[in-house]
């Protein structure tokens, strides 16, 4: 008997392999997803200008990099860019803050007063600019690469639970929007709707009842994985991983001949991926 719902994923028309070059951007949830690449070893890029939730202040960071548009002292972040062959960009939210003064949306408040600011909802067509803007300036630095677009399953609550459904409803509308109409270089990962429909548990939840736990991350990287790299990399992936868990080892008696056995041959394993994988280094 089949006690959920499972969400649809077709197989990816373009599979990520180690030699792939990956950048993810946008919410916390990018930062999760970037952790598993970081794990697995893959040469994967993860928030170099930080967390960022809405697109109209992403495709700002995203057109800056592009036209080198380097940061100065009078700028609040200092970031560098590194654009390959994949772009995987999460967007969180479709509440945006104004500033008052310079009437120009923020990506961070930095705790400024809140008077200062007007709060605002995007539009699905301000959010289709935004996010053809993204895909003209990652043209601009790589003309073939593939943007995989999510949004993030965590639900933004302080906004209003109503107001936290109207905004993920603008970027459904505003995404499915742009890969219709671009779908040779976009495509659309199901995150949210794994959340929603199949994991639809408060027991897939954090202690805060808003953001994926561990279980849930891990269920999602697994959909992610299973239909987005090639099945030619997952005997490497599970090589890594026995690394990995290796290395998280802790013995009983540190000295003993069992354990430097084990040492020597967790070694080995590692001095293999390393000649396959020139740019994979374990020593941190």
């Amino acid at each position: 008997m089949n006690f959920t719902t499972k969400t649809p994923i077709k197989k990816y028309n373009h599979p990520i392999t180690y030699d792939s070059k990956i950048m993810l951007l946008g919410s916390c949830f990018a930062t999760n997803i970037g952790d598993k690449f970081q794990y697995f070893k893959f040469q994967a890029t993860t928030n170099p200008f930080g967390i960022i939730f809405n697109p109209v202040s992403l495709a700002k960071l995203i057109e800056r990099s592009a036209q080198k548009e380097y940061y100065t002292e009078k700028d609040i972040f200092f970031h560098n860019d590194l654009w390959q062959t994949h772009c995987i960009i999460t967007l969180g939210t479709s509440w945006v803050y104004r500033n008052i003064e310079t009437n120009e949306i923020v990506a961070n408040c930095h705790k400024v007063p809140q008077k200062q600011f007007i709060k605002e909802l995007l539009s699905p067509e301000i959010i289709v600019q935004s996010i053809e803007s993204i895909l003209f300036s990652i043209s601009v630095i790589n003309p073939n690469c593939k943007s995989i677009f999510t949004i993030s399953p965590v639900r933004h609550l302080k906004d209003g639970f109503t107001e936290n459904t109207l905004s993920k409803a603008h970027l459904i509308a505003a995404l499915h929007n742009i890969i219709s109409n671009n779908p040779s270089h976009t495509n659309y990962f199901p995150a949210y709707e794994i959340v929603m429909d199949e994991l639809r548990d408060y027991r897939f939840y954090a202690e805060d009842l808003l953001h994926p736990n561990q279980t849930a991350i891990d269920y999602i990287w697994i959909q992610f994985f299973e239909n987005y790299f090639s099945e030619s990399e997952f005997g490497l992936m599970n090589e890594i991983c026995e690394i990995q868990r290796g290395l998280k080892h802790r013995p009983f008696n540190p000295n003993s001949e069992s354990h430097q056995k084990f040492l020597a041959e967790l070694k080995t394993k590692m001095t293999t991926i390393e000649k396959k994988l020139p740019f994979v280094s374990f020593e941190n």
